[in-house]
């Protein structure tokens, strides 16, 4: 889209002797919103990554190979974990926008900003996720259909139930888009 702005900036240093890599400046959406690849500490992050995912068992197979993407608007406002899955295919594992901020575009832009950063090297970019309407409108919205399911996914991988919008979900549906020029 073209309120992407994309700037090289190197690592810098923070105070608490941590770095990060702002990847990605955007002036347009809420005004000057940043998109950091987050190296190290990443369980740093584990009180959002929860909000995308009820499990940190879970959250912690995919962690650290994973790459993580926090929002920044200017303080933290969503997060996208993305990992390789295979020839030319990446997956997003966790986008989590805080209640707060959410039917604002962050996860709108956090989607497009993997998108574009991946389509020189992918040619899909897929997900899983609960059979919530809300959020499958969502992703249909932002470019992505249904090309599988996976049955009883959520009730066999997670020790409590989890209910979203009142529904209980069971199956995972992934949903993928295609990207324009990789893999």
């Amino acid at each position: 889209p073209s309120f992407f702005l994309w700037l090289k900036v190197g690592e810098r240093a923070r105070a608490d002797g941590r770095s990060r890599a702002t990847v990605w400046r955007n002036g347009g959406l809420g005004g000057d919103m940043d998109i950091v690849h987050v190296r190290s500490h990443k369980k740093a992050w584990l009180p959002l990554l929860l909000v995308g995912d009820e499990s940190e068992a879970m959250i912690d197979r995919y962690l650290e190979r994973g790459e993580l993407f926090v929002l920044h608007d200017p303080d933290a406002r969503g997060l996208c974990v993305v990992t390789r899955e295979g020839e030319g295919v990446a997956e997003i594992k966790n986008l989590a926008v805080a209640a707060a901020w959410r039917r604002r575009g962050y996860g709108r832009a956090l989607i497009e900003f993997v998108c574009a950063r991946y389509a020189s090297s992918c040619h899909s970019l897929q997900l899983g996720t609960g059979e919530v309407p809300s959020t499958l409108a969502f992703y249909r919205a932002c470019g992505f259909v249904p090309f599988d399911r996976i049955p009883d996914f959520f009730t066999r991988n997670y020790p409590q139930p989890i209910v979203e919008e009142g529904i209980l979900l069971r199956d995972m549906v992934y949903l993928r888009r295609r990207l324009s020029a990789g893999g």
